[in-house]
């Protein structure tokens, strides 16, 4: 691998260079660490600099337990949140005794044409135990079009309330051809109460 060290792939600050399967450098926008949090938003760095930002959650807990932790984007730099939306929900479950797991289609967790927060840790799963969080990444592809709608893909692992791993896919698109200029994440009770949100540019 030419360019910057391997080792960088994955690191959680500075530049990095993927892997020569693809991709390109990512570069770190900014990071916000929450700390009993109401939400954590990014207001500015979302731009036409990059054609696809990704958002990287680590250790999310929150401090009610069984949340849903959510998302919404703005066309008005964080003025207000609620872009109308499609979107998509399916999730894989195993709990610690291994007496129940699926794979599962959310039909319930879908937006059809609505401005509701979007889910990525649904149905009020996550755990608030002082050893539990969620981790994943939210994709957002060409947010300053206004040709197009804006795609966004997400992956999300999190403890659930009842001592299950949850890992669920998420993909839909924001319905307007207004710029996506702010994301906000959070949660549906109580607040955010630490881990850590980045924002990458991806070239």
């Amino acid at each position: 691998m030419s360019g910057i060290i391997a080792q960088n792939v994955g690191r959680h600050g500075g530049l990095i260079k993927a892997s020569s399967g693809g991709g390109g450098a990512w570069t770190l926008i900014s990071t916000v660490t929450a700390s009993a949090s109401a939400d954590i938003s990014f207001t500015s760095g979302l731009d036409s600099t990059y054609d696809e930002y990704c958002f990287k959650f680590i250790n999310i807990h929150p401090e009610t337990d069984g949340v849903d932790f959510t998302f919404q984007g703005s066309t008005d730099t964080g003025s207000s949140y609620g872009v109308t939306t499609t979107h998509t929900y399916f999730n894989a479950y195993h709990n610690e005794s291994g007496s129940a797991s699926a794979l599962n289609y959310e039909g319930s967790a879908d937006i059809a044409s609505g401005t509701d927060e979007i889910e990525l840790i649904r149905e009020e799963k996550l755990s608030a135990d002082n050893d539990h969080c969620g981790c994943g990444f939210l994709y957002l592809f060409s947010p300053s079009s206004t040709t197009f709608v804006k795609h966004y893909t997400a992956r999300t692992q999190a403890n659930h309330s009842a001592d299950f791993s949850m890992d669920s896919y998420i993909a839909g698109y924001f319905n307007s051809t207004s710029a996506i200029d702010a994301i906000r994440f959070s949660v549906n009770s109580g607040n955010i109460d630490s881990g850590t949100i980045s924002m990458y540019g991806i070239s």
